[in-house]
């Protein structure tokens, strides 16, 4: 008696189509949790950026002022003095806070993650809709791109995160296109 190949082929096709669905959910939940990381930093990015405005502006100001000949006959000599010490310290906290290096190093990964939350929402789209192996390496490879910027292991402050969710649930990431569509106006 011959055999059924149809069901073979059936059981093949369903275990492609869970394969798919899993990359699918998958490249889903990591676009979520890369929009939420990336704009958490990019919160926490501007809050370092003003820090680094205002470490590089204090020192100005507070020479200036200790500085201002005029001002020696109208305030008392300890109010010059703090103002030059505080001069003089903003550059070496500057330095001991590494702004500089966090800006950078902020500014980077928060580009890497909202790159990466592109990258899986267009495999759970797109790409997935192709060869489910072909999708599969894909999902693998940007497992390991996020793997790698996760490594840096920066924690941003628990403020930037309350603020990223406000942001994110007040419909600030939500684009018109992934809306329902609104067949009555065609």
């Amino acid at each position: 008696m011959a055999e059924d190949i149809r069901t073979e082929n059936t059981d093949l096709h369903s275990v492609e189509q869970m394969q798919r669905s899993e990359i699918v959910d998958e490249a889903l939940r990591q676009a979520e949790s890369c929009l939420w990381t990336s704009t958490t930093l990019f919160i926490w990015l501007r809050q370092v950026r003003r820090q680094r405005q205002f470490y590089v502006a204090a020192p100005i100001i507070l020479g200036a002022f200790a500085g201002f000949s005029v001002l020696q006959n109208l305030v008392p000599a300890w109010v010059i003095a703090c103002a030059s010490l505080l001069a003089s310290l903003f550059p070496a906290l500057a330095d001991a806070l590494k702004i500089e290096t966090s800006v950078e190093e902020i500014s980077r990964l928060a580009s890497e993650f909202k790159a990466l939350q592109d990258r899986f929402r267009r495999l759970a789209k797109e790409q997935s809709l192709g060869d489910v192996k072909e999708a599969s390496a894909i999902l693998t490879d940007l497992m390991d791109r996020l793997d790698s910027a996760r490594s840096v292991s920066i924690t941003p402050p628990e403020s930037c995160f309350t603020a990223a969710r406000k942001k994110i649930e007040s419909g600030h990431y939500n684009f018109v296109a992934d809306g329902p569509s609104d067949s009555s106006s065609q």
